[in-house]
């Protein structure tokens, strides 16, 4: 009867795993994320600029953040080729 308890218990650690993985696999291609990076990045590189003196850092800090969100929208076409390609099972 032990066996099969600790069948059980590691049977639920791994379904706990599971949600754990795929609640992180979720935010990380979440919209949500990406418009928060986004906002984060514009805002980190408008007080920088701003703060080096740099004339209109905030529609200079505009440029880094749409570059971001362009990466953000083309690294999963770059994934699925590269999985479908470079890294075969």
């Amino acid at each position: 009867m032990a066996a099969l308890e600790q069948l059980e218990k590691e049977v639920k650690k791994i379904k706990e795993r599971n949600c754990r993985v795929e609640s992180d696999k979720a935010w990380e291609t979440s919209y949500v994320r990406r418009f928060l990076l986004i906002v984060f990045t514009y805002l980190a590189i408008g007080f920088y600029l701003q703060a080096i003196d740099i004339p209109r850092p905030w529609l200079n800090a505009i440029v880094p953040a749409v570059a971001f969100m362009l990466s953000t929208l083309t690294l999963p076409i770059f994934k699925k080729l590269w999985l479908k390609y470079a890294y075969k099972n």
